[in-house]
């Protein structure tokens, strides 16, 4: 079952009494969520750390209404509590909280990337009247931390809630309510099942991601020349091997049971390639090939996704004082949204080239119109 949020558009009026909403762990996640609603008529954001650093940091970005370092002062009389910590650290919260006399009815959520574990082991507490109802938003960003945090991080995106047969319908259809504000497509299945999914097609590319890069690391330690090479498409595929370390190890530990499977999967794919080429088998080949692009091409192009695109451009500029600022500058009073800038090593014909990333490909067309207006070679 779906929602679709994306054209959702909120009508008066408002809700009132005003809607606490408790979010443990403001960072990328859990700040993107809180902006959504943050200023909303009818709701008070009260943000949660145990670093005192952080909490000042969540409010004076105006993230939240209010930020605290106490548990306790921040799920009283809450009615929705979004735990947006590590996977690792949410079964830890979910004790916590059970110690808690939480507001009947409250509804407490996660945002983990693995679904079946936290969702048995809340079947497990007693909540004192507070529901649990496990959540995924399918979103990211190369970047991390609160200051990242943007309004418009899910729009678009899938948001997976993964209720059981004991779930109060009531408390599903509020939560759907709620994530109306975050313009995401909302989808209802079980947590088991999820795993499964997720594991398939985020989990899994990571560890081979993973695996490639290091293995081209070791082909490296004989010779440089690998690294040296290794640009342009090997980049791109890799690129998500550089994520987070910690949080990828919670994740593929909590899903292990479901990445052993797929990895045994992966093997046996990968021995078939391998028979096809000792067998010099080139229409074996091509055929692979030929499966891969027809289902490749019937995956959605314009749905977010856990494995965020990117939308690349390369600008050949001379070693002049004040040429980057000018570019970024240029971009920024346009209105496009610069996902990252980063200075590439010099190439031999040409003094400095930058890679420009974009989110979007419509603010890379701008950009790349932009800069050759400005009469700077770009080239993909």
């Amino acid at each position: 079952m779906t929602v679709d949020n994306s054209d959702f558009k909120p009508t008066s009026p408002v809700p009132a009494p005003s809607v606490k909403i408790a979010i443990f762990g403001v960072g990328l996640i859990g700040g993107s969520l809180a902006l959504c609603w943050k200023g909303k008529p009818g709701y008070r954001i009260v943000g949660h750390s145990v670093n005192p650093s952080s909490v000042g940091k969540y409010v004076s970005l105006g993230v939240v209404d209010e930020g605290t370092t106490s548990l306790e002062e921040a799920a009283r009389d809450a009615d929705f509590i979004f735990l947006c910590v590590p996977v690792g650290r949410l079964n830890d919260y979910l004790d916590e909280l059970a110690k808690l006399p939480l507001k009947p009815g409250c509804i407490i959520t996660d945002v983990g990337s693995t679904k079946a574990s936290v969702v048995a082991h809340a079947r497990g507490l007693d909540l004192n009247g507070a529901v649990f109802l496990g959540g995924h938003p399918m979103a990211g960003s190369e970047r991390s931390g609160v200051e990242a945090a943007t309004i418009d991080l899910f729009e678009n995106a899938y948001y997976v809630l993964t209720p059981t047969d004991d779930t109060p319908l009531d408390a599903v259809e509020r939560m759907q309510e709620l994530l109306r504000w975050t313009r995401a497509k909302v989808v209802l299945t079980d947590s088991v099942l999820h795993d499964s999914i997720v594991g398939a097609i985020s989990h899994l590319p990571h560890l081979i991601a993973v695996g490639l890069v290091n293995q081209i690391a070791r082909y490296n330690e004989t010779n440089d020349l690998y690294r040296s090479l290794a640009a342009g498409g090997f980049r791109d595929i890799t690129r998500i091997a550089s994520s987070d370390p910690i949080v990828w190890r919670d994740i593929l530990v909590n899903n292990k049971d479901v990445l052993l499977t797929l990895l045994d999967d992966w093997k046996a794919e990968m021995d078939r390639f391998a028979e096809l080429l000792k067998q010099e088998d080139g229409e074996g080949i091509s055929e692979q090939f030929r499966l891969a692009n027809g289902f490749r091409n019937q995956l959605p192009e314009r749905r977010k996704g856990m494995i965020q695109s990117l939308h690349e451009c390369y600008v050949d500029v001379p070693d002049h004082p004040g040429i980057i600022g000018r570019i970024a500058t240029e971009l920024g009073q346009a209105r496009i949204n610069l996902s990252n800038l980063h200075i590439v090593e010099s190439r031999e014909d040409v003094p400095g080239t930058l890679r420009l990333s974009f989110k979007e490909a419509a603010d890379l067309e701008k950009a790349v119109e932009l800069i050759r207006g400005m009469k700077y070679e770009v080239y993909f």
